[in-house]
């Protein structure tokens, strides 16, 4: 199957997901194209990733702009350079405008590590333990300007472990994180995944308001 869906990829770290992403393309029968990596920190080691995969890379300074607004324009400049028909938040740690957000309607999806909409924001696994939660999680999501409050593709549930520390959780979530984030954008490449009015559509059929469920 020759590439159908050219996908850009946003990050500011490591690149894990974006790794898996790239690992799920080489399977040889993916439609998914990464066509760039675009980050906001010269030193996100996400960029050699993409660069050892011969994929494009783009670095663009926040910092160099003035405020989020300016930033985010230039950024949505930048993106369309490469025409993707999606763009995907792989620890992209910025929190983006409603009109950048706008401009990607239907086209922007993120990942979370929690079973949203429990624990939005930051340090998710602490939280998790600190609430005597017997399951955690990650979910992908599309993006709203609902600060990770978007309509729900697909979780992945994981039993909370009575010795689970943060870092241990953390460990398994990511496990499942590279799992189902290229699956989300397959299923999207594929044409099977959709934004519509009252949610996220799998094969035309709303999904529920948690997504696809999938339990380890």
């Amino acid at each position: 199957m020759s590439p159908t869906c050219d996908v850009v990829v946003l990050l500011s770290g490591t690149g894990s997901n974006l790794q898996a992403l790239i690992d799920s393309v080489h399977t040889g029968d993916s439609p998914v194209r990464i066509a760039a990596v675009i980050s906001n920190r010269a030193d996100a080691y996400g960029l050699q990733r993409a660069k050892d995969a011969g994929i494009a890379t783009r670095f663009l300074d926040h910092t160099a702009f003035e405020g989020r607004e300016a930033f985010d324009q230039g950024l949505i400049e930048l993106i369309d350079t490469f025409q993707p028909k999606l763009v995907v938040l792989a620890g992209f740690m910025r929190i983006l405008s409603a009109g950048f957000v706008r401009h990607y309607q239907g086209r922007l999806l993120n990942i979370h590590p929690s079973l949203l909409p429990k624990y939005k924001g930051l340090h998710t696994h602490q939280r998790a333990l600190e609430a005597g939660d017997t399951e955690h999680g990650c979910s992908v999501h599309f993006v709203t300007e609902e600060l990770d409050g978007g309509p729900l593709v697909v979780q992945a549930v994981i039993p909370v472990e009575l010795h689970d520390s943060p870092q241990s959780l953390a460990q398994r979530v990511h496990v499942q994180e590279h799992r189902i984030y290229p699956m989300a954008v397959r299923w999207f490449a594929e044409g099977r995944l959709t934004l519509g009015d009252q949610g996220a559509l799998l094969d035309g059929q709303l999904l529920a308001a948690s997504g696809y469920l999938i339990r380890t």
